[in-house]
């Protein structure tokens, strides 16, 4: 989607034991085993020169203006590294710190692509990714909060370790923050409120809706079909595995539903 509407993408990167490579470079069935295997895997924010690198090939194309939006701050130093390199971009470059992740970031910016491309202007760009990003939510399980507490992302969702094992949290993101909604006995009955939860957040409302997991495909297919009979006023709905870097952060089995109405 983000080649067919001219979207750049600049890779964080990802790290296992002493390998660093670039996001797309990793295998995601060699990511799983590698979290399962309790090696060490953590991720880091691009380089400053990937973002000027981006800018620069924007200006050569002919952009006037380049929208630069990214993962939350508080979650990343990404943002605050494309800030650094836009001072050195040759053409005007507006850095959006999105204050969410996943498919909530995704949407909003292929809405933003989609107005870019029928000639809006900047302006209009970011206002569309801020009617998106405003709407959006994530909605996410984790089989544990082992993988956020390591890599330092568990934010608000701090307050639920040490649950006893049976009690599996559902999550959602919060003032650019990982928080929690929500303790439920069981992981069944956990996926079932995720699902409760996203009918309840589209109810009454034009909706896109995409189900992201993180090796767990039977999970996400399972949430896909009881969405497809509960929310009807569906425009789209995309199946997808989460990106390398924020599976590292969730850990194997995790799955989310982002509600984004249009």
């Amino acid at each position: 989607m983000a080649a067919q509407w001219g979207v750049t993408v600049v890779p964080t990167k990802i790290k296992i034991g002493q390998h660093i490579a670039a996001e797309p470079n990793v295998p995601m069935d060699y990511l799983v085993r590698a979290l399962e295997g309790d090696m060490d895997v953590s991720t880091a924010p691009p380089d400053p020169a990937g973002f000027q690198w981006a800018y620069k090939q924007a200006a050569a194309v002919g952009a006037d203006e380049v929208v630069s939006v990214h993962i939350s701050g508080k979650q990343s130093e990404t943002c605050e590294i494309a800030r650094k390199a836009a001072v050195h971009s040759p053409v005007p470059v507006h850095v959006i710190d999105s204050g969410t992740t996943g498919m909530s970031l995704g949407f909003a910016v292929l809405a933003a692509a989609r107005v870019a491309g029928a000639g809006g202007g900047p302006r209009r760009v970011m206002d569309a990714l801020t009617r998106r990003l405003e709407g959006s939510v994530e909605l996410i399980y984790v089989d544990t909060l082992e993988f956020l507490r390591k890599g330092g992302r568990i934010g608000a969702a701090a307050a639920l370790l040490g649950s006893a094992l049976s009690l599996k949290p559902l999550l959602t993101m919060k003032d650019g923050q990982v928080t929690p909604l929500e303790r439920v006995l069981g992981t069944e009955r956990a996926l079932r409120r995720l699902v409760d939860q996203a009918v309840r957040r589209a109810s009454g409302r034009k909706v896109d809706i995409a189900i992201e997991h993180f090796g767990a495909p039977e999970r996400a297919d399972k949430l896909a079909s009881r969405l497809r009979s509960r929310v009807s006023d569906v425009r789209d709905i995309t199946f997808t595995e989460v990106s390398s870097t924020i599976g590292v952060h969730l850990g194997p089995g995790a799955v989310g539903i982002t509600v984004s109405p249009t």
